[in-house]
Formats: C-alpha cells, sequence, structure tokens
C-alpha cells in the first residue's frame, strides 16, 4: 500500500523550502547563485543565549520538560508580554511549541473542524492556508494588493466574515511583504470583529522586534482589550533573537485553547527541546540592545533593496514597515520576452528567468497568494544584496 492520508493530500511542499533545496542543489554543482528565498536572519545567536544552552547541557537540564514549556521560560515569555505588549498572561495561559509554525499548528487543528472557514489577508505565509486544509477547514482570502501597502480594510474583513468563520490570522509586520499595521488600523478591524463574537484572531507577531515604522509595535489585544478572551497572540525566538535552529515558538491566550494546544501536543511531539526552552529563558531575559542594531542593519539593507529593485525595468517595490522581506510588483513583466524568446506569463516562470539567467533564487508570488509577485529576503550582507540586485535590473532589462 501507498496511498497517503487524504489530510496529507490536502497540502502541498512548502515553496519557500522548496527554492531554499534548489539553492542549495546548485551551490553543490558549483552554480554562483544567490539565495534570496530563506527567512532565516543571517546573523548569529546571541553569545549569552548560547552560553546558556551550554550551561543547561552541563546541569544536566536534558530530560522531558512540562508538554508545554517550563515554568522558568512561561515565566519569561509572561514576562516579555508584559514589558513589550503590555498584556498580562498567566502560566495557564502561555504555551511553548517547537517553532511558531508548530504553535499555528498546534492551534488549527484543535480548534478547525471540516466547514470551518479561516479568513487569511493574501499575500499571506505559505503555511497558513496548508494547516487550514491539513485541518479539514477552508482558508477563505482576502486579496490586500501593492496599491494598499498589502494590508486588509474593515470592509473587506466584514465582507469576508460568515457564520461559518472560525479564526482570523493576522501576520504583523508580514512575511512575505513586510507591512504592518498601525494602532489605529488595528482598532478598525477591531471594531469589525466586536460585531462577530464567534470569530477567533491568531495573532502571528513572530517579526515584532524587526521594526522600521514611524509609529510603534502594536498587536491587536493590546489595542482591543475586550477581544483578549479569544485572541492568541503568537510570537517565538527564530527571527528575532535569530534562533530559527533552536525551535521555540510560543503564544498567549484563552485558558481553555492553551489546555486543547497542550493535550494536541501530548500525543505528538510532547515537550520542545529542554536546551532550547534554558536558552530561550535567557534570550527574554537577557540584555535587548542588540535588536536595535541589529535592526538598523536590516533598515540599511531594506532601504538598498527597495530602492535597486525600483530601479529595475518592470518592477514596482513597496516601502516594507517590518520584518526582512520585499515583495515587488511585476504585473509590467508578464507578456514580455525573454532573449531566448520565452514569453513569461506568470510570477513562478519570471522566478525561474530569474534562476537560471541570473542565478538569483527568490519565490514567487503565487506560493504567497498574490500574483504577478514575489518575495525576496534581504536577511544577508550588503554586497551580496547589492550583486543580486543588479542580476535582477540586468535580467528584467533584457526582457523585450
Amino acid at each position: 500500500m501507498t496511498n497517503t492520508s487524504a489530510a496529507l493530500n490536502r497540502i502541498a511542499p512548502s515553496a519557500t523550502l522548496a527554492m531554499s533545496a534548489k539553492v542549495i542543489d546548485l551551490k553543490a554543482q558549483g552554480v554562483d547563485v544567490i539565495g534570496l528565498s530563506a527567512g532565516e536572519p543571517d546573523f548569529d545567536t546571541p553569545d549569552f543565549v548560547k552560553d546558556a544552552a551550554i550551561q543547561a547541557i552541563r546541569d544536566g537540564d536534558t530530560n522531558y520538560t512540562n508538554v508545554d514549556g517550563t515554568a522558568a521560560l512561561k515565566a519569561a515569555i509572561a514576562a516579555k508580554f508584559k514589558r513589550d505588549n503590555g498584556l498580562e498572561y498567566a502560566a495557564n495561559q502561555i504555551t511553548v511549541n517547537a517553532g511558531g509554525k508548530h504553535t499555528l499548528f498546534n492551534a488549527l487543528c484543535a480548534t478547525v473542524d471540516a466547514g470551518d472557514e479561516v479568513i487569511i489577508p493574501a499575500p499571506y505565509w505559505v503555511s497558513y492556508p496548508d494547516i487550514v486544509q491539513f485541518a479539514g477547514g477552508t482558508p477563505v482570502f482576502i486579496l490586500a494588493s501593492a496599491d494598499q501597502n498589502y494590508k486588509i480594510t474593515p470592509e473587506q474583513l466584514e465582507a469576508a466574515i460568515t457564520p461559518k468563520t472560525r479564526w482570523l490570522i493576522l501576520n504583523s509586520p508580514s512575511n512575505p511583504t513586510g507591512a504592518a499595521y498601525s494602532g489605529e488600523e488595528l482598532a478598525a478591524l477591531g471594531e469589525v470583529l466586536r460585531a462577530h463574537p464567534h470569530v477567533l484572531i491568531l495573532t502571528d507577531d513572530m517579526y515584532e522586534h524587526i521594526w522600521y515604522a514611524d509609529f510603534p509595535f502594536a498587536t491587536i489585544a493590546q489595542i482591543c482589550p475586550d477581544l483578549y478572551d479569544r485572541t492568541l497572540t503568537m510570537s517565538g525566538a527564530s527571527k528575532a533573537y535569530a534562533m530559527t535552529g533552536w525551535r521555540i515558538g510560543y503564544a498567549g491566550g484563552p485558558v481553555w485553547l492553551i489546555k486543547a494546544m497542550a493535550k494536541l501536543q501530548s500525543q505528538s511531539t510532547s515537550n520542545p527541546c529542554s536546551i532550547s526552552q534554558a536558552a530561550t529563558v535567557a534570550a527574554l531575559n537577557g540584555p535587548q540592545d542588540f535588536l536595535k542594531e541589529r535592526n538598523a542593519k536590516f533598515k540599511e539593507r531594506r532601504d538598498l533593496v527597495v530602492a535597486m529593485l525600483n530601479d529595475a525595468p518592470g518592477l514596482k517595490c513597496p516601502v516594507p514597515e517590518g520584518a526582512f522581506y520585499v515583495y515587488p510588483d511585476a504585473s509590467e513583466l508578464m507578456g514580455k520576452k525573454t532573449p531566448a524568446g520565452n514569453v513569461i506569463e506568470n510570477d513562478e516562470q519570471l522566478i525561474e528567468y530569474f534562476l537560471t539567467e541570473a542565478k538569483v533564487a527568490a519565490v514567487h508570488g503565487g506560493a504567497f497568494g498574490l500574483s504577478p509577485g514575489f518575495r525576496i529576503s534581504y536577511a544577508t550582507s550588503t554586497d551580496i544584496l547589492k550583486e543580486a540586485c543588479k542580476r535582477i535590473q540586468h535580467a528584467c532589462a533584457a526582457l523585450s
């Protein structure tokens, strides 16, 4: 028997990971390819975080922990939520998981049944709709184009909500666009949600510390306290602390939901890695000043990439307010011919052209639900970004 389950057949492999694997393969073949597809900081995990992990190993902190997190880490997360977001969570309102993706998986699989709808603004992170579909639910997309800075409006949200709506997923700053909602914009969305008490809110704040906007970061439970009891506020160690491989995500939310997620986790992964949890305690409780230094470097890279892509014929690149991605609109390149005479009919073909001719790897917009466009991660050095953008400029100029 080789048949896979119906649930597995409802999902597709991650497009971002697939492109990253292709880059690794090309580099192994000696191809001078620049990979800008992976959403991973190029900074190293801070030394004080590494030291905490090493000490945990030496102390024999290598046993099972509580299924959804140690008491020490939950206390550090509670302190973080209070310090950074003005939110109060008790230990039984906090979950710790094997990465942010695992947090999302647990939340959706613990609450979504066949027929349930989950509203997802597009462009979206590639895993949102697949996790919803794995759980048996139906993704409902709200398209937010470049001319509205990739952010949904209250009117769009109102039109998308039905009696079957179970969740709204909000991601700010956004992967893949870097778009971020102001407190006023969140308040306007909250006004809509207030009239629909059956809708839960999952706010993915993974990039909250990678921020450039001239307004402060805000999360919806902070702006709309009356929505606190139906909001899951999610973050993690991966992006801010350059701990992608340590696999720690976490969230604060209502007790019933946290308990349901722990029940699922108890029958899947059990606890997150004990050493990673000890390291994350140090990350959250330790000095935070390095975040500003890294932010400044990310902002320099953002400004460079936005300027160079806007100088590429046929590309229009909005200015992101956070995260480390840009999402250029490539509408003007559709229908153009490559030097080999091939017509670019969609953004997947455009990205293949960039890969084969310019030796630059990005991810096509179709993977994120809004075409024609593509995502570039600028979490790499300035010199590499300059070279990559020059190659894209030349590739765009070669189209006719």
